[in-house]
């Protein structure tokens, strides 16, 4: 698959994973339109890329924010889903306002966007869907109110879209990274195995985006604990992932 000569909108590009992705695609010749809520960030990731690129400010918490967004796009080729919020949040220290958050941005947002985008993909009968999970979506963790199951509802949105635009032209993949060094994960206070710089996790992006295969959970290794993980009895999960105090 090539990207020379295609637009594709990439939403949460500013910084970490979303600025490595688009870098490494204006590489390729993509013509890119990034998104974020920081006009001033987003106005220097765009000046970072190799080829010009243009930048569209989006809250993609907010109906009219998107809607006014995404009339200025024009034809895109595809989407990428990257935009995300994340505190590490136990129940016991339940944040109304940040696991609200997570829930709008990185999970309603994602519907928001692909809302105002995939309607017009599926009249051309083309076009490529691309939203990122994570490995905590896999099955509830601890320390993860909020983060966990709004990723775990964007796989299973893309899981849903999968299965209905099979055969129609366009294509759906989600991408599931493990940590990535990033300003949300400095926010841990635990250690991270199999932590991740950002081109190191846009390099398994663009490897899936090339590939024909829907989905894509990295780094491997450290991916197949999480998938395992949904094979294990309850009795047993919890006690592995969660023991009692």
């Amino acid at each position: 698959m090539s990207f020379a000569g295609k637009t594709y909108w990439l939403v949460g590009a500013s910084e970490g994973l979303g600025l490595a992705l688009a870098q490494a695609m204006a590489q390729e010749g993509a013509d890119l339109i990034l998104s974020g809520r920081d006009g001033t960030r987003l106005q220097a990731a765009v000046s970072s890329l190799p080829r010009p690129a243009r930048g569209l400010v989006v809250d993609v918490g907010d109906d009219a924010s998107v809607a006014a967004a995404a009339a200025q796009l024009g034809n895109i080729d595809g989407v990428v889903f990257l935009a995300g919020v994340y505190w590490p949040t136990r129940a016991q220290d339940w944040d109304a306002a940040k696991v609200t958050a997570m829930c709008n941005v990185n999970f309603t947002g994602c519907a928001r966007v692909l809302g105002a985008v995939v309607p017009a993909m599926i009249a051309r009968g083309t076009g490529h869907i691309v939203i990122t999970g994570s490995l905590s979506g896999f099955r509830g963790l601890p320390g993860a109110i909020g983060y966990g199951a709004s990723k775990a509802g964007t796989m299973a949105l893309a899981e849903s879209l999968y299965c209905d635009l099979r055969g129609t032209g366009v294509k759906v993949q989600v991408g599931n990274p493990g940590f990535i060094r990033t300003r949300l994960t400095d926010k841990n206070d635990f250690s991270m195995p199999f932590l991740m710089e950002p081109a190191e996790a846009a390099a398994h992006m663009m490897t899936l985006m090339k590939s024909r295969a829907f989905k894509s959970s990295f780094p491997m290794v450290f991916s197949w604990l999480f998938r395992l993980s949904q094979f294990l009895p309850d009795w047993a999960y919890y006690r592995i992932f969660a023991p009692r105090p």
